[in-house]
């Protein structure tokens, strides 16, 4: 498959919007409280759950071998899961867009005249806009992570991957549970609204002909589909409707069962800080001759949507390695500040800054790697090592320098170029290698540094103004020697 740069994000908000998004999110001290308060409470739990430095260390290090194993053996373990599928009765389909992959969970949904899917939690199916594809369709696709149902409810897209609707109230909940479903009086007490939830799912789950979930790990070994969750909403999906359909990208497939345990024990204490959750279900297949539940029919849609341009690069293959836990997010001082919508994106915070390009390109996103200190917080948390920060340098430079020779292009590269950026650099290129020019320039900047223009471009937006010193390093030099 090759990458691409797809223009199907029904909901995708332009890079350009990103600084006005984030400023009206800093201007409201609500929204800011909400979040810091959020944030601070799931770096609470996580750090709980790793009372012992060294050890979480180890853990880590095994995490990252086992991704990295798998990753350097995608396109071998693809295939072997693909074999190891059918052996087990599943039907497996494969999509390098977007566009595709909403043709092919349409044809199924048609093939059995389904007018109704239920959906549990799945990260993928938000990034191919599957909902809009199904409604534009005449088929409801519901949300059944109660997260998502209420983002869903509200017209929205989540706002952290782990917890779609973070950024609601209880009171905002209210009121739109008032005004959405029908027979439902105003209510705080959120034992009961997520009992109204539950009464609105539950008759769902028993109408839908299709169920769709997402995928946490495909074994390659033996044809396994694992499923993590908390509601209960997963199990339901995948085995009350007649069919059922999984959607995952492509990396996330590991060679043997043995290789998702360790992945299991760091994604739920890094995402929630939870010992382990709920539910885990693994799925290997419909139901069987004498089985009294399952789906009649299983299929498992396997995305591209860029991944494969991060795969072909080395360093960036390493974007790969992600587990979806949301550690990286829950750290970062940008999006503990800021939320999710202000991304504008299906992935916030800094694992969307270095994903985000690959599936949508750098024409579009360019601006969203530069959203970051680089302080290095979601390195330091990230449980199978990715080191977003230096993915994050790398798209800076493919943002604004054209692709070199011998260098597959990334979609978009150069799209952050400036004209004046690049008069700027020149410019100091050219003074930098004429050793009497600097000396010239540098002596005039200083004793005319009253005429340095107090807006500076983009620098002054958030800083102040540079401004010469009264005297160059090689001024001070020079007196120095006199002495």
């Amino acid at each position: 498959m090759r990458a691409h740069e797809t223009t199907h994000h029904v909901q995708f908000v332009p890079g350009s919007e990103f600084k006005r998004r984030a400023a009206e999110v800093v201007a409201n001290p609500f929204l800011k409280k909400s979040f810091r308060g959020a944030m601070d409470f799931l770096m609470m739990k996580r750090a709980a759950q790793f009372p012992d430095p060294e050890l979480l260390e180890r853990q880590r290090d095994l995490a990252e071998h086992i991704r990295r194993y798998s990753l350097a053996r995608l396109p071998e373990l693809l295939e072997q899961l693909e074999v190891n599928l059918k052996k087990n009765g599943v039907q497996v389909h494969w999509a390098e867009t977007p566009d595709e992959a909403n043709a092919i969970i349409l044809d199924i949904c048609r093939r059995h005249d389904a007018k109704l899917m239920v959906k549990g939690k799945s990260m993928v199916s938000e990034e191919v806009e599957l909902n809009h594809a199904m409604e534009a369709a005449g088929i409801d696709a519901l949300e059944s992570d109660m997260g998502e149902y209420i983002v869903q409810l509200a017209g929205e897209k989540p706002s952290h991957i782990i917890m779609p609707a973070i950024h609601k109230t209880k009171q905002q909940i209210a009121e739109l549970f008032a005004e959405k479903v029908p027979g439902v009086s105003y209510t705080e007490d959120v034992d009961a609204l997520i009992q109204i939830g539950r009464d609105v799912l539950r008759k769902k789950f028993m109408e839908a002909e299709v169920g769709l979930s997402g995928v946490n790990f495909a074994v390659a070994e033996t044809g396994t589909i694992c499923l993590v969750e908390n509601e209960g909403n997963g199990r339901m999906c995948t085995t009350v409707p007649d069919v059922h359909i999984a959607i995952t990208g492509i990396e996330k497939v590991v060679e043997k069962l043995e290789h998702v345990v360790p992945l299991y024990g760091l994604l739920t204490r890094s995402a929630t800080g939870q010992a382990i959750t709920t539910y885990f279900n693994v799925i290997t297949g419909p139901r069987k001759p004498g089985e009294k539940d399952g789906p009649k029919e299983m299929h498992l849609v396997l995305v591209d949507n860029g991944r494969t341009q991060a795969f072909a690069d080395e360093q960036l293959r390493q974007t790969l390695q992600c587990i979806r836990c949301g550690a990286c997010m829950n750290h970062c001082p940008v999006y503990t500040r800021i939320g999710g919508h202000a991304y504008g994106t299906t992935y916030p915070g800094p694992i969307g800054k270095i994903v985000s390009p690959h599936m949508m390109g750098l024409g579009a996103t360019h601006v969203l790697p530069g959203a970051s200190t680089l302080c290095g917080a979601c390195g330091e948390v990230c449980p199978v090592k990715i080191p977003i920060p230096d993915l994050l340098i790398r798209l800076r430079e493919e943002a604004t320098h054209e692709a070199k020779p011998g260098h597959a292009p990334m979609f978009g590269q150069g799209a952050g170029k400036t004209a004046f950026a690049s008069f700027a650099f020149k410019g100091f290129a050219f003074l930098y290698s004429r050793p009497a020019l600097y000396r010239l320039f540098t002596w005039a900047a200083t004793r005319f540094r009253f005429l340095t223009p107090a807006n500076q471009a983009g620098w002054t937006k958030s800083r102040t103004p540079l401004t010469p010193a009264k005297k160059s390093l090689r001024d001070l030099l020079a007196e120095r020697s006199k002495h």
